[in-house]
Protein backbone atom coordinates (compact mmCIF):
# COMPACT_ATOMS: atom_id res chain seq x y z
CA UNK A 1 0.00 0.00 0.00
CA UNK A 2 1.29 3.61 -0.99
CA UNK A 3 1.24 6.62 1.74
CA UNK A 4 -1.31 8.26 -0.93
CA UNK A 5 -3.85 4.82 -0.18
CA UNK A 6 -2.99 4.71 3.07
CA UNK A 7 -3.89 8.54 3.49
CA UNK A 8 -7.28 7.97 1.91
CA UNK A 9 -8.36 4.69 3.15
CA UNK A 10 -7.29 6.56 7.00
CA UNK A 11 -9.35 9.80 5.72
CA UNK A 12 -12.43 7.61 4.51
CA UNK A 13 -12.46 6.10 8.24
CA UNK A 14 -12.42 9.10 10.13
CA UNK A 15 -14.76 10.76 8.26
CA UNK A 16 -17.30 8.17 8.32
CA UNK A 17 -17.29 6.08 11.52
CA UNK A 18 -19.56 8.11 13.33
CA UNK A 19 -21.19 9.09 10.27
CA UNK A 20 -24.29 7.24 9.44
CA UNK A 21 -23.43 6.29 6.52
CA UNK A 22 -21.24 2.89 7.10
CA UNK A 23 -17.33 3.30 7.42
CA UNK A 24 -16.75 -0.11 6.39
CA UNK A 25 -19.01 0.39 3.53
CA UNK A 26 -16.85 3.15 2.38
CA UNK A 27 -13.70 1.06 2.77
CA UNK A 28 -15.24 -1.57 0.95
CA UNK A 29 -15.98 0.96 -1.81
CA UNK A 30 -12.29 2.58 -1.94
CA UNK A 31 -10.68 -0.55 -1.95
CA UNK A 32 -12.67 -1.66 -4.80
CA UNK A 33 -12.16 1.90 -6.73
CA UNK A 34 -8.45 1.48 -5.89
CA UNK A 35 -8.10 -1.74 -6.94
CA UNK A 36 -6.52 -2.78 -3.45
CA UNK A 37 -5.83 -5.95 -2.93
CA UNK A 38 -3.56 -8.09 -0.39
CA UNK A 39 -4.11 -10.81 2.57
CA UNK A 40 -3.76 -7.95 5.26
CA UNK A 41 -6.16 -5.84 3.87
CA UNK A 42 -9.33 -6.55 6.22
CA UNK A 43 -6.81 -6.27 9.09
CA UNK A 44 -5.59 -3.00 8.32
CA UNK A 45 -9.35 -2.00 7.70
CA UNK A 46 -10.87 -2.75 11.33
CA UNK A 47 -7.40 -1.28 13.13
CA UNK A 48 -7.11 1.44 12.17
CA UNK A 49 -10.49 1.99 14.04
CA UNK A 50 -8.30 2.54 16.87
CA UNK A 51 -7.29 6.51 15.87
CA UNK A 52 -11.16 7.05 15.45
CA UNK A 53 -12.26 5.46 18.96
CA UNK A 54 -9.46 7.64 20.75
CA UNK A 55 -11.22 10.66 19.45
CA UNK A 56 -14.23 10.00 21.04
CA UNK A 57 -12.80 9.52 24.49
CA UNK A 58 -10.20 12.66 24.19
CA UNK A 59 -13.35 15.05 22.92
CA UNK A 60 -15.79 13.30 25.99
CA UNK A 61 -13.25 12.50 28.47
CA UNK A 62 -15.32 14.11 31.11
CA UNK A 63 -17.81 11.43 30.34
CA UNK A 64 -15.69 9.19 30.95
CA UNK A 65 -14.20 10.22 34.13
CA UNK A 66 -17.42 11.38 35.84
CA UNK A 67 -18.35 11.09 39.49
CA UNK A 68 -21.05 8.41 38.31
CA UNK A 69 -18.82 6.68 35.90
CA UNK A 70 -20.14 3.00 37.24
CA UNK A 71 -23.46 3.23 36.21
CA UNK A 72 -21.98 4.79 32.79
CA UNK A 73 -19.89 2.09 32.25
CA UNK A 74 -22.67 -0.83 33.11
CA UNK A 75 -24.70 0.45 30.06
CA UNK A 76 -22.41 0.22 28.16
CA UNK A 77 -21.03 -3.21 29.19
CA UNK A 78 -24.73 -4.33 28.57
CA UNK A 79 -25.03 -2.58 25.26
CA UNK A 80 -21.76 -4.24 23.74
CA UNK A 81 -22.75 -7.94 25.24
CA UNK A 82 -25.23 -8.91 22.02
CA UNK A 83 -22.11 -7.87 19.55
CA UNK A 84 -19.57 -9.11 21.13
CA UNK A 85 -21.49 -12.98 21.73
CA UNK A 86 -22.47 -13.01 17.86
CA UNK A 87 -19.47 -11.28 16.31
CA UNK A 88 -17.61 -14.24 18.17
CA UNK A 89 -20.05 -16.78 16.96
CA UNK A 90 -20.39 -15.63 13.63
CA UNK A 91 -16.67 -14.98 12.69
CA UNK A 92 -16.15 -16.61 9.75
CA UNK A 93 -19.63 -15.83 8.04
CA UNK A 94 -19.02 -11.90 8.80
CA UNK A 95 -15.13 -12.08 6.76
CA UNK A 96 -17.09 -13.61 4.08
CA UNK A 97 -19.58 -10.80 3.75
CA UNK A 98 -16.41 -8.54 3.74
CA UNK A 99 -15.63 -9.96 0.56
CA UNK A 100 -18.85 -9.32 -1.42
CA UNK A 101 -19.36 -5.89 -2.06
CA UNK A 102 -22.63 -5.80 -3.78
CA UNK A 103 -24.50 -6.50 -0.20
CA UNK A 104 -22.59 -3.22 0.62
CA UNK A 105 -24.40 -1.42 -2.05
CA UNK A 106 -27.71 -3.30 -1.68
CA UNK A 107 -27.11 -1.98 2.58
CA UNK A 108 -26.40 1.88 1.92
CA UNK A 109 -29.57 2.13 0.01
CA UNK A 110 -31.57 0.24 2.06
CA UNK A 111 -30.67 2.11 5.66
CA UNK A 112 -30.62 4.92 3.43
CA UNK A 113 -34.38 4.92 2.88
CA UNK A 114 -34.77 3.61 6.53
CA UNK A 115 -33.22 6.97 7.63
CA UNK A 116 -35.53 9.33 5.58
CA UNK A 117 -38.70 7.34 7.01
CA UNK A 118 -37.37 7.32 10.53
CA UNK A 119 -36.40 11.26 10.50
CA UNK A 120 -39.80 11.78 8.80
CA UNK A 121 -42.23 9.92 10.90
CA UNK A 122 -40.54 9.21 14.08
CA UNK A 123 -40.80 11.84 16.80
CA UNK A 124 -38.03 13.13 18.73
CA UNK A 125 -37.49 11.81 22.07
CA UNK A 126 -36.94 13.52 25.09
CA UNK A 127 -34.47 11.22 27.17
CA UNK A 128 -30.68 11.91 27.84
CA UNK A 129 -27.64 9.76 28.08
CA UNK A 130 -27.83 9.61 31.57
CA UNK A 131 -31.37 8.49 31.66
CA UNK A 132 -30.79 5.32 29.65
CA UNK A 133 -31.86 2.39 31.59
CA UNK A 134 -29.88 -1.25 31.16
CA UNK A 135 -33.19 -2.76 29.30
CA UNK A 136 -33.01 0.54 26.94
CA UNK A 137 -29.08 0.21 26.98
CA UNK A 138 -29.59 -3.93 25.95
CA UNK A 139 -31.89 -3.46 22.79
CA UNK A 140 -29.96 -0.86 21.60
CA UNK A 141 -26.69 -3.00 21.77
CA UNK A 142 -28.91 -5.65 20.21
CA UNK A 143 -30.13 -3.22 16.90
CA UNK A 144 -26.23 -2.44 16.83
CA UNK A 145 -25.84 -5.98 15.40
CA UNK A 146 -27.57 -5.53 12.40
CA UNK A 147 -24.70 -3.65 11.43
CA UNK A 148 -22.46 -6.75 11.09
CA UNK A 149 -23.69 -6.69 7.61
CA UNK A 150 -21.09 -4.22 5.60
CA UNK A 151 -23.00 -1.38 4.72
CA UNK A 152 -25.55 -0.91 7.53
CA UNK A 153 -23.72 1.11 9.45
CA UNK A 154 -23.26 0.75 13.17
CA UNK A 155 -23.56 4.65 14.44
CA UNK A 156 -27.45 4.43 12.28
CA UNK A 157 -28.32 1.11 13.56
CA UNK A 158 -27.28 2.50 17.28
CA UNK A 159 -28.92 5.70 16.45
CA UNK A 160 -32.30 4.15 14.94
CA UNK A 161 -32.15 2.04 18.02
CA UNK A 162 -32.04 5.02 20.58
CA UNK A 163 -34.39 6.88 18.76
CA UNK A 164 -36.77 3.85 18.92
CA UNK A 165 -36.59 4.25 22.81
CA UNK A 166 -37.09 7.82 22.64
CA UNK A 167 -33.73 9.47 23.46
CA UNK A 168 -33.22 12.82 21.79
CA UNK A 169 -31.84 13.02 18.69
CA UNK A 170 -28.68 14.43 20.42
CA UNK A 171 -28.17 11.97 22.97
CA UNK A 172 -28.94 9.06 20.28
CA UNK A 173 -25.73 10.08 18.59
CA UNK A 174 -23.50 10.70 21.39
CA UNK A 175 -24.75 7.07 22.83
CA UNK A 176 -23.99 5.96 19.57
CA UNK A 177 -20.48 7.37 20.25
CA UNK A 178 -19.91 6.05 23.21
CA UNK A 179 -21.27 2.56 22.37
CA UNK A 180 -18.42 2.28 19.82
CA UNK A 181 -15.68 2.55 22.42
CA UNK A 182 -16.12 -0.70 23.69
CA UNK A 183 -17.31 -2.31 20.33
CA UNK A 184 -14.60 -1.14 17.99
CA UNK A 185 -11.93 -1.40 20.33
CA UNK A 186 -12.90 -5.62 20.97
CA UNK A 187 -13.13 -5.80 16.90
CA UNK A 188 -10.07 -4.02 16.26
CA UNK A 189 -8.13 -6.03 18.80
CA UNK A 190 -9.24 -9.23 17.90
CA UNK A 191 -8.29 -8.65 14.49
CA UNK A 192 -4.73 -7.71 15.29
CA UNK A 193 -4.22 -10.39 17.83
CA UNK A 194 -6.02 -13.22 15.18
CA UNK A 195 -3.52 -11.89 12.55
CA UNK A 196 -0.63 -10.92 14.30
CA UNK A 197 1.58 -13.66 13.06
CA UNK A 198 1.29 -12.85 9.85
CA UNK A 199 1.60 -8.96 10.13
CA UNK A 200 4.73 -7.37 8.86
CA UNK A 201 6.98 -4.11 10.27
CA UNK A 202 5.35 -2.63 7.28
CA UNK A 203 1.81 -3.73 7.97
CA UNK A 204 2.01 -1.93 11.40
CA UNK A 205 3.83 0.98 10.16
CA UNK A 206 0.66 1.47 7.72
CA UNK A 207 -1.78 0.68 10.60
CA UNK A 208 0.09 3.03 12.85
CA UNK A 209 0.10 6.21 10.66
CA UNK A 210 -3.85 5.16 9.26
CA UNK A 211 -4.39 5.35 13.14
CA UNK A 212 -3.09 8.89 13.48
CA UNK A 213 -4.93 10.13 10.36
CA UNK A 214 -7.93 8.59 11.55
CA UNK A 215 -7.70 9.76 15.19
CA UNK A 216 -7.11 13.55 13.15
CA UNK A 217 -10.40 13.40 10.80
CA UNK A 218 -12.88 11.41 13.37
CA UNK A 219 -12.73 14.33 15.76
CA UNK A 220 -13.72 16.58 13.17
CA UNK A 221 -16.18 14.56 11.84
CA UNK A 222 -17.83 14.51 15.58
CA UNK A 223 -18.33 17.84 15.78
CA UNK A 224 -19.64 18.22 12.13
CA UNK A 225 -22.04 15.55 13.07
CA UNK A 226 -23.51 16.61 16.81
CA UNK A 227 -24.17 20.50 14.75
CA UNK A 228 -26.02 18.74 11.85
CA UNK A 229 -27.88 16.67 13.89
CA UNK A 230 -29.53 19.17 15.96
CA UNK A 231 -30.28 21.72 13.09
CA UNK A 232 -31.72 19.07 10.23
CA UNK A 233 -31.96 15.73 11.67
CA UNK A 234 -30.52 12.49 9.73
CA UNK A 235 -32.73 12.88 6.47
CA UNK A 236 -29.39 14.35 4.34
CA UNK A 237 -27.38 11.02 5.38
CA UNK A 238 -29.92 8.98 3.75
CA UNK A 239 -29.82 10.58 0.83
CA UNK A 240 -26.32 10.63 0.46
CA UNK A 241 -26.68 6.68 1.38
CA UNK A 242 -28.73 6.36 -1.54
CA UNK A 243 -27.16 8.32 -3.75
CA UNK A 244 -23.78 6.45 -2.90
CA UNK A 245 -24.85 3.02 -3.11
CA UNK A 246 -26.45 3.65 -6.59
CA UNK A 247 -22.98 4.87 -7.82
CA UNK A 248 -21.13 1.72 -6.47
CA UNK A 249 -23.48 -0.47 -7.61
CA UNK A 250 -22.99 0.81 -11.13
CA UNK A 251 -19.40 0.90 -10.92
CA UNK A 252 -19.66 -3.49 -10.00
CA UNK A 253 -21.28 -3.74 -13.04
Amino acid sequence: MTFIENLVLSVVEGLTEYLPVSSTGHLMMFKEWLKLEGDQLDTYMISIQFGAILSVVVLYWKRFFQPNWFSFYQKLLVGFIPAAVLGLAFDDFLEQLLQTPVVVGIMLIGVGILLLIIDKILPEGTKEVEDISLKDALIIGTVQTFAMIPGTSRSAATIMGALGRKLSKKAATEFSFFLAIPTLSAAAAYKVLKNWDQLSSENLNEIAIGNLISFVTAALAVKFFIGMVQKTGFKWFGVYRIIIGAIFLVTLM
